[in-house]
């Protein structure tokens, strides 16, 4: 190569295949939302006609009603037992089924699956569905609800347990397992101490997270704030809707705001 041709070279920092790939993915984003958008059907008059529907919507929920507030916080208290007790269920089964998913735990391919598929079909089916599901079996109330959120769960914490049973240090499992410790006492004194700030940083992340997810169970007659929210809304009472939606937010909050400190002063 003469001293011309090698001044003639330019850089570029993806390679051809690169760049038409980069070029092909821009493009089906586009296209892919074009196609949305048409079978989305946005009609443009209810855009331009959103923002004042929006105000007066806002109008009907001021001032609110506040004689909603009793019943509002006893289908919150209600919401908590469901996201509680459902996250306790989800715990108990989860385990075993973690346990079962993480290949140094237990290597057997077969139960290795059966536990992956447990795991997957929790979390394929929403939590709504889920509602749907023990409704139609034990009929509108918190049972339902508490079914729900611990069977939306499984998948949720099975997967991140059987991770950090996964990521364990191997020293400390061998040094038992040469010393001719059972299995039992492998589990609770080689892999328990190592996932144990895991396991409950999963826990109380997870039952933050059911505490919205539950909040709007009663939208299908599975118990908790969401049928107060449910029966508002029927009724067209939209100063109790503000309520509800007060509620709920504040509960959310304060979930928050109670799982930071509990994680960053005791995990």
């Amino acid at each position: 190569m003469t001293v011309a041709e090698r001044l003639e070279r330019k850089w570029r920092r993806f390679t051809l295949g690169q760049r038409l790939a980069r070029y092909a993915f821009y493009v089906t984003t586009v296209v892919a939302v074009i196609v949305s958008l048409r079978y989305v059907n946005v009609i443009p008059e209810f855009l331009y006609d959103a923002p004042s529907q929006v105000g007066d919507l806002f109008g009907r929920m001021w001032p609110m009603d506040w004689k909603y507030l009793g019943p509002t916080i006893t289908a919150l208290i209600e919401t908590l037992h469901i996201a509680t007790l459902g996250t306790i269920l989800a715990l108990l089964m989860a385990v075993p089924v973690g346990l079962m998913a993480a290949r140094n735990v237990t290597p057997n391919y077969g139960l290795n699956l059966i536990a992956k598929f447990i795991l997957v079909t929790s979390r394929s089916v929403n939590s709504l569905v889920w509602a749907l599901l023990f409704v139609a079996v034990f009929g509108p109330g918190p049972l339902a609800g508490t079914l729900a959120i611990a069977f939306r769960s499984i998948g949720f914490t099975g997967k991140l347990l059987a991770e950090a049973l996964e990521e364990a240090n191997a020293g400390s499992i061998e040094a038992l397992v040469a010393a001719g410790a059972p299995r039992a006492s492998i589990i609770s004194k080689g892999y328990w101490p190592q996932v144990e700030p895991a396991f409950w940083s999963i826990s109380l992340f997870r039952w933050d997270i059911n505490i919205r997810e539950s909040a709007v169970l009663g939208l299908v007659g599975a118990g908790g704030i969401g049928v107060a929210l449910d029966t508002a809304l029927n009724l067209l009472y939209w100063d109790q809707v503000a309520v509800v939606l007060l509620a709920i937010f504040a509960v959310v909050i304060l979930t928050e705001i109670f799982v930071t400190i509990i994680r960053n002063r005791v995990l």
